[in-house]
């Protein structure tokens, strides 16, 4: 009886070892590791309004073993049935090294969220994401390889600087089975690649900045008149309050509709400001004016022509330091 109760014992015992030696080795089975790269050749057509540009470039994979990566899909293409994907080869091609091989050259339109609230000091990083439709990352991942991330030489983006490419990897989770409980929830690799991008500062300077720094200038310029010349002191702040307006209109012709203010609207706020503040100081020198009498009016018209010029110059301070302090922090 003895002997059998052992028996029993060791067989149980071998079974659970054999059992979690079993799950230890699927637990640590690692997934088909695919080397990709991409080589950009254009992109074009940046497109504010819609959310959207179009990319050109290639797209190549190796790997070992039997999962095939070249079954992909775009994430955030644009009109997928407009894409164009044409492989390099009909098959796999086998490398001297013993890796598989095959690639795609790849042409589309893509969504990016362009976020504007730094415009026009904006930058964007345009990404494509790629991923796998048929395996989850437990059995295929996708590695990059970054030397081989390269962008066409010549490659231009008229308006925009261009900063690096770079691809990079991480698993996008699935919270949901899509209707089969059988497959459960899901993670994919997902391969993402980018392009920085960002506008040239002299855009800002010279298109947006200087002209409405003049503006101010002439505006300015009302409190250097002679505070007699009322009419002449009036015109200058109302004109360059209609040529800021159309200023401001001439540049949010080109972005979309956001429910915020961007840099330069918040500039643009502040030169409000300032005119406003002039237009109001040469109304309150002429009713002060027109209430002295005949024999006072020599000596307070040079009180204000001295304090006006005080501060037309702390008010263009003001308006640059504004204009710095808004930059820095956004």
């Amino acid at each position: 009886m003895k002997h059998i109760l052992l028996l029993l014992i060791l067989t149980l015992t071998t079974t659970n070892t054999r059992a979690e030696s079993s799950n230890t080795t699927a637990t640590t089975k690692q997934p088909q590791l695919v080397y990709t790269g991409v080589y950009l050749m254009n992109v074009y057509d940046l497109n504010l309004n819609e959310y959207s540009y179009y990319a050109d470039f290639y797209i190549w994979f190796k790997w070992k073993g039997e999962l095939d990566p070249m079954d992909i899909e775009f994430v955030n293409s644009v009109e997928k049935w407009s894409i164009t994907q044409t492989a390099f080869y009909d098959t796999l091609q086998v490398l001297s090294d013993g890796y598989n091989y095959n690639g795609y050259r790849v042409e589309g339109r893509f969504f990016h969220s362009f976020l504007l609230e730094h415009f026009p000091l904006d930058k964007h990083n345009l990404n494509i994401q790629i991923e796998n439709t048929t395996y989850p990352a437990d059995s295929l991942t996708y590695v990059p390889i970054n030397e081989d991330v390269k962008k066409r030489n010549g490659f231009i983006m008229p308006g925009w600087n261009i900063n690096a490419v770079q691809l990079s990897q991480q698993n996008n989770f699935y919270d949901t089975d899509f209707g089969n409980p059988d497959i459960g929830r899901q993670a994919y690799s997902n391969c993402t690649f980018t392009v920085g991008i960002e506008r040239p500062v002299n855009y800002f300077i010279f298109k947006l900045l200087l002209p409405l720094f003049i503006v101010m200038l002439a505006s300015l310029g009302a409190l250097l008149l002679n505070p007699n010349y009322l009419d002449a002191r009036i015109s200058l702040p109302i004109g360059s309050l209609l040529t800021t307006v159309f200023l401001q209109q001439s540049y949010q012709t080109a972005l979309p509709e956001v429910g915020h203010m961007v840099l330069m609207d918040k500039i643009y706020v502040v030169a409000y400001c300032l005119l406003a503040f002039v237009l109001l100081q040469v109304i309150l020198s002429g009713n002060t004016l027109k209430n002295l009498p005949q024999n006072a009016e020599t000596q307070q018209i040079t009180h204000i022509q001295r304090r006006e010029r005080w501060l037309a110059i702390c008010l263009l301070l003001a308006f640059g330091v504004s204009v710095l302090l808004l930059v820095a922090w956004g």
